[in-house]
């Protein structure tokens, strides 16, 4: 990865420079990690054992787990490090990688949202022919553009960034490597990659938004007249893929949308989708999801299990 530059090591400025706070965020983080990876194994555990992922939402939603769970480790891990070090420090190399694989799985989680919406709008606006469209060689593909397409999304992202040259300031007001805080180190005009930046990220995160807002729209229009059993259990199942979507477009449309500027507020959103967003799609899935629900019961009276928790 040879550059045009001087720069080696990156220094990130991280959350705050108050030793206390710096503590405080380490305690939260970790309890926040642990429950991450303990809330997205348990619904890929459950997904798999009980053989739910046969069925297409379950299937995506095992892949979103799956994504969140990559996606988090890309970052806090490193965060939860620098939280205690004297100094924050990330080769030129590893923050390259760092960039790549966050811009990777993140397009991949959005485009594998866009897939859940979907399925939920063929679901119940076509259910006559829910089983033909949804068919397993069509979920198949479905994954493997949401791979293809968080590929092409990094690799442009990735492409703007890597030719920069850096020849001063190596200090990243930020806690991971991201374009815009990369773009303001540049010792070069920046004004038309910011550009492409937001062409790539910001305008491809409206579009997929709204897209995603019409089609739960014309969701709520249609079962409007469906009984009230089943309108509850579509709106139970709806409201929690737009909590989810919400939880994650918000966030990286304010940081995206908007031309080559930083603020310090930016690493409090950017929190949202690296952190707060992977901890609570388990809960937000699983709380409202009676099959979930069921799921995991089924899992957890498992003998296995049950053989467990008596020797313990």
């Amino acid at each position: 990865m040879a550059n045009r530059n001087n720069v080696t090591v990156f220094i990130l400025l991280g959350l705050s420079q108050n030793r206390n706070i710096e503590v405080l965020c380490f305690v939260l983080f970790l309890f926040c990690y642990i429950a991450i990876w303990m809330g997205n194994v348990l619904i890929m555990v459950s997904i798999a054992y009980t053989q739910l992922i046969n069925q297409p939402m379950y299937f995506f939603l095992y892949y979103l787990s799956l994504s969140d769970l990559c996606y988090t480790t890309t970052v806090t891990p490193k965060l939860m490090t620098d939280l205690l070090a004297q100094q924050k420090i990330i080769s030129y190399n590893n923050c390259m990688i760092q960039l790549f694989v966050i811009h990777f799985l993140g397009g991949m989680e959005i485009f594998i949202l866009t897939g859940m919406a979907y399925d939920r709008y063929v679901a119940i606006c076509k259910p006559l022919h829910y089983a033909a469209i949804m068919s397993r060689q069509r979920c198949h593909t479905i994954i493997l553009v949401c791979f293809a397409g968080g590929f092409a999304h990094s690799a442009s992202q990735f492409l703007l960034t890597i030719f920069l040259p850096f020849c001063g300031p190596n200090e990243i007001d930020h806690y991971f490597c991201d374009v815009y805080p990369l773009l303001k180190l540049a010792c070069t005009d920046t004004n038309r990659i910011g550009l492409l930046v937001i062409i790539n990220s910001g305008l491809i995160a409206l579009v997929i938004f709204v897209i995603l807002m019409v089609s739960y729209i014309l969701i709520l229009y249609t079962i409007r007249v469906y009984p009230a059993e089943s309108r509850s259990k579509a709106l139970s199942t709806c409201s929690s893929h737009m909590t989810v979507v919400i939880l994650f477009f918000v966030p990286v449309l304010f940081i995206y949308i908007r031309p080559n500027v930083t603020f310090p507020v930016d690493k409090m959103f950017a929190l949202f989708y690296t952190i707060i967003a992977p901890m609570f799609n388990p809960l937000i899935y699983t709380l409202r999801n009676l099959e979930m629900k069921n799921a995991i019961r089924k899992m957890w009276c498992h003998p296995v299990f049950v053989e467990g928790k008596l020797l313990l």
